[in-house]
């Protein structure tokens, strides 16, 4: 198929990249545009100079920016990829950003006789490089059924969670417990530490039983070290949070754990560790 990818960041990148593997002629546009000559020199296809440009004439456009705005900017400001796409053509927004940007944009796309779905996703930087994402989408089941098997290029599971900003709701679940295990975790190995009891060891153990969780698996033996700089950033963390508090704001749903460990994350930034992996919580404690 003729496919567009706009965002080439840490997750990008890679998906994009997992596309022309597939077999797809993909064009891409990144806002800096030495990543987007770096992206064709590995993978083929094209950059182009605007998302209006890479959009033209695909079947499917994908795009994964940083927030609320950039999305917006992207798709529907000028030379956005709504002014190049082609009747009929459907967008899938990987950004983690909000339900109503979301609906917006959907509305928008419709006046155009586009189709908009909103599919963020979960995995991580590995899960992109690998070809195994997470990803909950939102928007019309007809439009789902066209892009599910091209989606499959970097989704191990691919589902429709429901109408228009359902991807992005289902999205803030996924966060809230994450920032409950990776505190829980956080206190977990800074108590073994401090109990004399290996830690590595520890995790060995209780990682085969109800403790095991992604966070236990990937990030204990760096959370143990002290190490964090790779992974989700404290700031991209705290900007989903954000929108997870804003929408509990409105339909009545109580955060009071995500809204402390959001603290703790501010702490985190004060000390530098605004690129840090979400996993950087332990610091606090090991170094109160």
């Amino acid at each position: 198929m003729k496919l567009a990818f706009i965002g080439l960041g840490v997750m990008g990148y890679p998906m994009a990249g997992h596309l022309v593997r597939a077999g797809h002629d993909v064009t891409v546009y990144n806002r800096t545009a030495a990543r987007a000559d770096a992206w064709v020199s590995e993978y083929g296809g094209r950059a182009a100079v605007t998302p209006a440009a890479a959009a033209e004439g695909a079947d499917i456009v994908f795009c994964c920016v940083g927030n609320d705005n950039d999305v917006r900017q992207v798709i529907a400001g000028e030379n956005g990829a709504f002014q190049g796409m082609k009747p009929g053509a459907i967008l899938v927004d990987h950004t983690t950003a909000s339900a109503d940007v979301a609906r917006e944009l959907a509305a928008a796309g419709a006046a155009h006789g586009l189709s908009f779905l909103d599919g963020p996703v979960s995995g991580g930087e590995a899960g992109a490089v690998n070809g195994k994402l997470t990803i909950m989408l939102g928007g019309d089941e007809d439009a789902f059924d066209r892009v599910k098997d091209v989606m499959a290029a970097y989704g191990r599971a691919v589902t429709l969670m429901g109408p228009v900003g359902s991807g992005q709701l289902t999205k803030m679940v996924n966060q809230i417990c994450i920032a409950g295990v990776v505190q829980g975790l956080a206190e977990a190995l800074n108590f073994a530490q401090r109990a004399g009891i290996d830690g590595n060891k520890a995790v060995d153990v209780i990682s085969k039983g109800a403790a095991q969780s992604w966070q236990m698996e990937n990030r204990s033996s760096t959370m143990l070290a002290g190490k964090f700089d790779f992974g989700f950033a404290v700031d991209w963390m705290r900007k989903d949070i954000a929108i997870c508090m804003a929408e509990a704001s409105r339909n009545g749903a109580a955060l009071p754990m995500t809204g402390l460990v959001d603290q703790f994350y501010e702490r985190i930034q004060g000390r530098g560790g605004s690129r840090w992996d979400t996993s950087s919580l332990i610091d606090l404690l090991q170094r109160p």
